[in-house]
Formats: C-alpha cells, sequence, structure tokens
C-alpha cells in the first residue's frame, strides 16, 4: 500500500503543471519561468521573498502562489496533510528511507544512518574525516534500500575542491562494488564563490529532479562564505545568506524526501579554559538549522563521533577508523548479525573471496 502511495504520488508530480495552480495563468506562467520557477515544487520550496522580488509582485502574491503550491501538493498526496496525529507521523518515520555511512558504529550513533527529510551537519577541524564520510556516503547511496542505501544518484557540491573521484573509485572496489557504476551516479559540482553556492542551492530542485538524486552532500557549507565576508561589518549579511541559504535546503529535504549531509569547519574559543575549546562556525544559524549535528575529531589513528544536537538522538560517540575502504569501524568492532552492514559486507566478501578461490584453483591448475 506504501508502495502504492509513493507511485501515485510520483505521478502526479510528473502530471502537474505550474498553471495547474489556482491564480496562476500563462502570464504569470511566464513570470516564474523566467524566474527559475518551473515546476510546482520548485514553487513550492521558493520563499516569498525571493519569488516577489522575481515575478515583480508584493510579498503578499508571492506568499499565497507558494501556499496554493503546497496545496495543490497536499491535494495530490505528494506533501502530508496540515494536521496529522502522532501515531500517523511516527509510522511514516519508522518507514523513512536510511543511508548508511560505511560504519556500523556511526549507523548506530544515527540509529540506523543518514535520514532523508533531514539535513545532517557533521564537523571538526581537517583530517578530522568529514570528506571521507562524505566520499564513503556516495559509495554507500547507489546500493539497494535493503543493503542500507537509497538506490539513488548523489549530488555533490565540492566549495573546497575536496573531492576525489579516484577515492570514491578506491572505496568502491575496496567494498566490492563496481567503481563505475558508482561514478557514473554521482553528479558533482565544483563552486567557486558565495553567490555562486547561492545559485546553486537556489535551483537545487531542478538538478534533483534531473540527476533522481536521493542525497545531496555540501562540503563545504560555509567555507567560501567565511573566506569572502570577513570582519564584524559584514556579520549580519553573511549570516543572513546564510539563513536564506539553509532553510532552503531545509525545505528541499522535506519536499523533495531526501537526505542532505553539510560539512562544517570549526573556530577555537579562546576564552574555554577547560574542555574542548573547539567549536563549529556559523554561530547559532547554522547550530539552529542543523537536524543532527555530530563533531568529529582525529583520536590517533582513529576518529571519534560525538552527537552534539539531536531532536531524540542520545548524547553519546563513537569511533570509527578510516581506511581504504572509506569510513569504517575499529578492527575490534563487528556488526550486529542481521544488521543492513552485515549484509552488505557479507556480500562483498563472499564475492570477493569466491574470486581469490577462482584465482586459487586457476594457479592449481597452471602447477
Amino acid at each position: 500500500m506504501e508502495n502504492e502511495s509513493k507511485s501515485n504520488a510520483n505521478v502526479a508530480i510528473i502530471d502537474l503543471d505550474i498553471q495547474d495552480i489556482e491564480g496562476i495563468g500563462p502570464t504569470t506562467a511566464k513570470k516564474l519561468k523566467d524566474a527559475g520557477i518551473i515546476s510546482v515544487m520548485d514553487l513550492a520550496v521558493a520563499s516569498a521573498e525571493e519569488l516577489s522580488e522575481g515575478i515583480n509582485a508584493t510579498k503578499e502574491t508571492a506568499a499565497s502562489f507558494i501556499i496554493s503550491a503546497q496545496k495543490l501538493l497536499r491535494e495530490t498526496n505528494v506533501l502530508d496533510k496540515e494536521f496529522v496525529t502522532a501515531d500517523d507521523a511516527l509510522q511514516k518515520r519508522r518507514s523513512m528511507l536510511r543511508c548508511s555511512t560505511g560504519s556500523y558504529a556511526l549507523d548506530d550513533l544515527l540509529l540506523g544512518g543518514i535520514e532523508t527529510q533531514a539535513l545532517t551537519e557533521f564537523y571538526g577541524e581537517f583530517g578530522s574525516g568529514k570528506s571521507q564520510v562524505c566520499h564513503t556516503l556516495c559509495v554507500t547511496a547507489k546500493q539497494p534500500v535493503e543493503a542500507g542505501g537509497l538506490n539513488s544518484s548523489v549530488i555533490y557540491i565540492d566549495t573546497e575542491g575536496t573531492f576525489r573521484p579516484e577515492r570514491v573509485e578506491q572505496i568502491a572496489r575496496s567494498r566490492g562494488f563496481e567503481p563505475t557504476e558508482i561514478l557514473k551516479s554521482i553528479a558533482v559540482c565544483k563552486v567557486y564563490n558565495s553567490s555562486h553556492l547561492e545559485l546553486i542551492v537556489k535551483d537545487l530542485g531542478k538538478y534533483i529532479d534531473d540527476f533522481k538524486a536521493k542525497l545531496v552532500v555540501i562540503d563545504s557549507i560555509i567555507s567560501l562564505h567565511r573566506a569572502e565576508f570577513a570582519g564584524r561589518g559584514t556579520l549580519a549579511d553573511r549570516q543572513q545568506r546564510l539563513n536564506g541559504m539553509l532553510h532552503k535546503l531545509i525545505r528541499l529535504a522535506e519536499i523533495y524526501n531526501i537526505a542532505i549531509v553539510i560539512t562544517n569547519q570549526v573556530q577555537s574559543s579562546p576564552d574555554t579554559f577547560f574542555g574542548d575549546p573547539t567549536k563549529a562556525t556559523g554561530g547559532n544559524v547554522l547550530g539552529h538549522a542543523s537536524t543532527y549535528r555530530i563533531y568529529l575529531r582525529k583520536s590517533g589513528e582513529n576518529r571519534i563521533a560525538k552527537m552534539m544536537d539531536s531532536p531524540y538522538h542520545p548524547y553519546s560517540d563513537t569511533r570509527f577508523t578510516v581506511t581504504e575502504k572509506g569510513a569504517d569501524d575499529i578492527e575490534e568492532q563487528t556488526p550486529k548479525k542481521g544488521s543492513k552492514r552485515s549484509t552488505v559486507a557479507t556480500t562483498a566478501s563472499k564475492k570477493k573471496g569466491g574470486e581469490e578461490e577462482e584465482e586459487e584453483e586457476e594457479e592449481d591448475q597452471q602447477e
């Protein structure tokens, strides 16, 4: 039943035209198209401020168009009703997709992996494993849902120049997967300045549809804004632009039913005399926007992940490591029997083991 309703919703999205929205005719539709609003979904995730500027209308008119678009999506079962019972909300959350990070310990900390319809933030100093987790997610997201993946493509927005396709290839091969198929499923966007990043986020809905992506990675969210907006005089402008971008990402995650992962940098707090002086950049704007916030730090050759903020996760930490497989468990940690990740690991090892046996047989025959 649930799969039927999802497929019906997908058909509804394709069939919907922007002129199906009450109060929008050919002239307004053309204005919306010129402003980059092509579909009903684009209009539903737009902000009234931006839309009013784009179509040269009042904020009230823009807001009414957005509300009408959301209403149409609710009528076609693409979006949930405005009011649902807590019981229905719980059932929906239980059926929510989660993407494995590649490490059982990290998945356990996240109670199953990276969640869809949420904004997950990883922050830490350089070399703490943020980009490695992101690279591993690119591989696991392509795997079937029953194996801990999302069975979809990935959009990777690179603002620091850290994306390496060779690393994705290495992780895929080490885990027993076909690297070519995985590399083909990753759409990489290299961003050069903060305005470019804001433009990409503004049009992200179109790219999600084009690439059929269920995971969006932004590595990192603040590096460009931090470099370009220096000094206290530009702080208010920077935070406002960052805030607008983050709220657009939250709306995209909820309406498109996708997982969004962002990485964040850190700064040192000199007034901290006891404990860790490291704190995330972006201030309260970024702290309030993230659904889940995980702090990564180095511990010798391993990494420690600590849940810093979550609506329902326990405040705990775990250890993982970075190997040729990407984010991985420390050797003494073993996945629980029957877990999604255990199934993937077993399948991959059997495949690898079978290949090794074949090679041994061939060597014996040659001797």
